[in-house]
């Protein structure tokens, strides 16, 4: 038992764990606010969805209003995600893993919807394989962490509901 009180806490390798997690929406807000601003205050966007212009494409604005859905709840799902760690949410590893997955998943899906409306382009140009293998290798780093390290399991523990008590153990 003193073990499990030597390894609760925010320390060891959840310290690399909390680096990660705060500068993720850090990153991402980073990324995508210049990208979207632009697209939307210089004409871009009206260029790409107004039929008869030089760059309408029929699905362009269905695809970028679909990717700016998705980062944004990307975004939202991060902050959410700094609450439960400093919290110690028992739901912490879960999520946590959730949202590897769920954006280990998006890379080829995106790049192959973006196939669809430019159908020139290659599905994995080297930035989409730079982030898909970079995401790769931390699913495959962290994902075990969160699944086997008694440090994760003494750690969030916190909210946990209580267990319903039986109605037979009265008896």
């Amino acid at each position: 038992m003193d073990n499990d009180k030597e390894l609760k806490g925010l320390g060891g390798w959840l310290i690399l764990v909390a680096i990660g997690v705060i500068l993720a929406p850090v990153r991402l807000l980073v990324t995508y606010i210049p990208m979207y601003t632009q697209i939307f205050s210089d004409g871009t966007w009206e260029r790409l969805t107004t039929v008869g212009s030089d760059m309408y494409l029929p699905l362009w604005g269905a695809f970028l209003m679909g990717e700016l859905l998705y980062n944004s709840l990307i975004v939202l799902a991060s902050l959410y995600l700094i609450y439960l760690f400093f919290s110690k949410h028992y739901l912490f590893p879960r999520f946590y893993i959730a949202l590897m997955i769920v954006s280990l998943v998006f890379i080829p899906i995106d790049a192959w919807l973006l196939t669809q409306v430019l159908p020139n382009e290659k599905m994995f140009d080297p930035e989409t394989t730079k982030e898909f293998v970079r995401l790769l290798i931390a699913a495959l780093i962290w994902i075990p962490y969160m699944l086997v390290s008694k440090r994760v399991k003494a750690t969030f523990v916190e909210h946990r509901p209580a267990l319903p008590v039986s109605q037979n153990a009265a008896f």
